[in-house]
């Protein structure tokens, strides 16, 4: 399976060591944490959603890379927590949290999960046909996958080194408040 990150592109695509941010699914130092979507979509409204982009010319300054990366057994583990909990903001991340170490404690620390897009609204179209010119596809529930411990044996090919996501994707990122 190919699945979609968004990074900085002066860094790997994968954060190596525990000197990660904390985020939805892991707290100061439990990293390294690889949050990965399933489309490229996913991975450009995570990254709008963290950076608080809501308007079209903030736009202008995203300068990020997108990278594809084969994840050949993805996580099946779905998180035990309400949807509310699983797309909310901030203040639901303790939550998150502690499912999470419930998760790799099951799993012996290196296991994953697999989540809803907290970032992408729910029945908004999802990808492009062509159709006499570009059509909106339609609605997909959007996945995350998060793997637990380093990833040295994932392959990532950078799809676009220097980019920024399209503005109609504004509309379908869910705010962090």
């Amino acid at each position: 399976m190919i699945v979609f990150r968004h990074a900085d592109a002066r860094y790997p695509f994968l954060w190596e060591s525990s000197a990660q941010p904390a985020a939805r699914w892991h707290g100061p130092g439990d990293g390294p944490v690889a949050y990965l979507a399933e489309t490229p979509d996913g991975a450009w409204a995570e990254f709008l959603r963290h950076e608080e982009i809501t308007e079209p010319a903030d736009l202008a300054g995203v300068d990020r890379a997108i990278w594809a990366v084969d994840l050949p057994d993805p996580p099946g583990t779905r998180p035990r927590l309400a949807a509310g909990v699983l797309t909310g903001g901030p203040e639901t991340y303790a939550a998150c949290r502690a499912e999470a170490a419930r998760i790799r404690r099951r799993a012996a620390g290196s296991a994953g999960l697999v989540a809803p897009s907290a970032a992408l609204l729910p029945r908004t179209p999802s990808g492009f046909r062509t159709d006499g010119g570009l059509r909106p596809a339609p609605p997909r529930r959007e996945r995350v996958f998060v793997l637990f411990g380093p990833r040295p044996e994932l392959v990532g090919w950078c799809a676009c080194e220097a980019g920024r996501p399209r503005a109609d994707l504004l509309g379908r990122v869910r705010r962090l408040g």
